[in-house]
């Protein structure tokens, strides 16, 4: 099915689309289901606290569909995402048949990549993107300066990722290109040069780690202070009861970590462009440097 074609992730969307359309289907609807929680648990309260127990049978019951529409998504997205694995490496073995069995083995497991951005990190995206709308939209229902606030640091945190982009791709690059060079390394049964490729690997890793904690650990900074500032803005200038102050802190809560899945989608997609320059190449990694 991946004949001929250039290997990469617009690639698999397009042969698959219709296995891959039905689960984003799914994921939609599943986010939105979740979104809604928050301004469900927040009608609840305020419907308890006046002596309502319909709204809790309303939230009882956005629940329970939720779990039928996330249970159903994800036995179907094993079987669709695991025959994709199955083309893409049949695909692989076929057009780097001539490549060393180190540079093979290793692309092959990069290439498994590709598909586990397409079942985890996109779909993870997609309904943090839909969970941001939501909540940017459920913000500025309760105050245009709640959505604003929101829109701020969504914009400094990209800022602050476009900071670190060419040094992850430099850093999974060095990283992959160690990589495949383990099988012909242990092949030589030579205990010092397994320690230093081993050493090699461990200094890529580190330093791949330490930048994310670096990038992290600034938007955080940015996103926490969101939610301190949605917290003193609710309670003070707007007045509003106990289940409405909830929704407002859940909602920043949501919009929090739905932010954060972009940076991670960006993280991914460095390490994925490099390797899918790689894994189209027809050339070991000694010999592309030749």
């Amino acid at each position: 099915m991946l004949d001929g074609h250039h290997l990469s992730i617009i690639t698999l969307l397009r042969v698959f689309r219709w296995r891959a359309g039905l689960t984003w289907i799914l994921i939609l609807c599943e986010t939105t289901l979740m979104a809604l929680i928050p301004l469900f648990m927040g009608f609840a309260i305020n419907g308890l606290l006046a002596g309502e127990i319909e709204p809790l049978w309303h939230l009882a019951t956005l629940m329970a569909v939720l779990i039928v529409v996330g249970v159903s998504r994800r036995i179907y997205d094993t079987r669709v995402y695991g025959t994709i694995r199955v083309e893409l490496g049949k695909a692989q073995a076929a057009r780097a048949s001539e490549l060393p069995i180190s540079a093979l083995n290793a692309r092959l497991g990069m290439g498994r990549e590709l598909v586990d951005f397409m079942e985890e990190t996109l779909p993870g995206a997609m309904a943090s993107s839909v969970q941001l709308v939501i909540a940017v939209v459920i913000l500025y229902a309760f105050s245009p300066v709640l959505a604003l606030a929101g829109g701020l640091a969504a914009g400094l945190m990209i800022a602050i990722y476009a900071l670190f982009h060419h040094r992850f791709y430099r850093l999974n690059g060095a990283l992959n290109q160690q990589t495949e060079r383990q099988v012909n390394i242990l092949e030589k049964r030579m205990a010092g040069l397994t320690f230093v490729h081993l050493i090699r690997l461990r200094r890529l890793e580190v330093r791949i780690s330490d930048t994310e904690a670096v990038l992290y650990g600034a938007i955080f900074v940015v996103l926490l202070a969101l939610v301190l500032f949605n917290l003193w803005f609710a309670t003070t200038e707007i007045s509003a009861k106990a289940g409405t102050i909830f929704s407002i802190v859940s909602y920043s809560w949501e919009f929090v970590e739905s932010a954060l899945a972009l940076p991670m989608t960006l993280q991914h997609w460095s390490r994925l462009s490099e390797i899918i320059r790689r894994i189209n190449s027809p050339y070991a990694p000694d010999e592309a440097r030749s």
